[in-house]
């Protein structure tokens, strides 16, 4: 092979010039993602991301067994279905794990407008569905979906990819910044107009977060974050009704008989909980009592039924997911699959600790999933696929 040679004086090969071309734009041989092999952080991830779905699908089945019965279907009807989507999630797991990066970045930008096109489907006569005041359904003869849920992890790898290709001008507005803001914004839009707050708000974290990650200055991303809280702060402010929803929860005492019930409800099931719960299947707050039980407030079920020690459980798996999701991060082969991994972690780190906020009280009620857990097929797919790739990352770092 011929070479030639460093300022050094030593001989450089034609294929150390190819690799320090491609390290120097973030980018590995591409071979790179096939030869990994399963290690300690794998191992972790996976007993993890599969003892939250299992945990999860049982509080599926205890909590949505009452919601089935009073709407006149099988109690087991909502159980088998988040079954069949856990089984097709582990197909998106599988797929995902061994999917090469190379090819990833292919299909980052028309994975994108393939998820724009998505969120168009909510408004398509015959198949949208609202659902408290929010049109972010489609369902589509027994199949129903949320479409935020695809652009999460679309947004996510495409953002990755630019920064990582880009990384070096992550401080360019024109090169960088501008194409980040303009398809950050076009998300953040179709979410809104969907009435989709909380999935806008996720959305926002994931870019600010990859933003953060890649280096980009705090004098663009600190304007970023505040342009965004005070989007989310006029869109809040434009109904009466969403600013009543998203103020209950700090005087619960007044609002507990109207926007503040559900919260309300939700924390007497978890002081009903205590130290060990009430045992499964044996929560009341399922029984009319917390809206949601099964889906966005299923945190709750978990509270009252195991207690302490339930809560302690999801709570402690979230963080382990975290920590060895952000060691992969760290120990990841390439910038692109570093960011991958980190916006990842992160995205379902965020959306568990704002779910838990406001089922808690804590925080304003978004109407988001708890990752991994709650009632919700597109939700645990499009999280067991994004774990999946998470799962690629963790098996080739350093």
């Amino acid at each position: 092979m011929s070479a030639t040679v460093s300022s050094s004086g030593r001989a450089v090969t034609l294929g150390e010039r190819k690799r320090d071309v491609l390290e120097d734009r973030g980018i590995t041989v591409s071979g790179r993602s096939q030869l990994g092999a399963p290690n300690a952080t794998v191992f972790w991830i996976l007993i993890t991301v599969l003892s939250l779905i299992t945990f999860g699908l049982v509080m599926v089945l205890s909590s949505s067994s009452i919601v089935a019965l009073n709407r006149g279907m099988s109690p087991w009807r909502m159980f088998f279905k988040q079954l069949m989507w856990s089984s097709v999630g582990v197909v998106g797991m599988v797929f995902f794990y061994f999917f090469p990066y190379s090819l990833l970045r292919k299909f980052v930008l028309p994975g994108l407008i393939f998820a724009f096109g998505l969120m168009t489907l909510p408004f398509a006569p015959g198949i949208g569905v609202s659902t408290n005041g929010a049109r972010a359904w489609v369902a589509i003869g027994p199949v129903g979906f949320q479409p935020s849920e695809f652009l999460k992890f679309a947004l996510l790898v495409y953002c990755a990819h630019l920064l990582s290709k880009r990384h070096k001008k992550v401080s360019d507005l024109s090169v960088t910044i501008k194409p980040i803001l303009r398809v950050w914004i076009i998300s953040v839009g179709l979410c809104l107009v969907q009435k989709d707050l909380g999935g806008a708000i996720i959305l926002t974290c994931i870019v600010l977060t990859l933003l953060f990650m890649a280096g980009t200055p705090l004098r663009i991303v600190f304007p970023m974050s505040l342009m965004s809280i005070l989007i989310g702060g006029l869109f809040t402010l434009s109904s009466s009704s969403r600013r009543n929803r998203w103020t209950a929860f700090m005087n619960l005492d007044e609002t507990k008989s109207g926007y503040g019930y559900q919260v309300w409800q939700s924390i007497l099931a978890i002081s009903n909980g205590g130290i060990t719960g009430t045992g499964a299947g044996a929560g009341t707050g399922k029984w009319g009592y917390v809206p949601l039980a099964h889906s966005d407030f299923i945190f709750s079920t978990i509270a009252e039924e195991f207690g302490l020690i339930g809560v302690s459980i999801v709570i402690g798996g979230f963080l382990i997911f975290t920590l060895f999701g952000l060691q992969a991060s760290k120990r990841a082969p390439d910038k692109f699959t570093a960011l991958v991994a980190g916006g990842v972690t992160m995205w379902f780190a965020l959306q568990a600790c704002i779910n838990i906020g406001g089922v808690t009280g804590s925080m304003p009620v978004t109407g988001l999933t708890l990752p991994l857990i709650s009632y919700g097929g597109s939700s645990l797919l499009v999280c067991m696929s994004a774990a999946g790739l998470l799962l690629n990352v963790a098996r080739n770092m350093d």
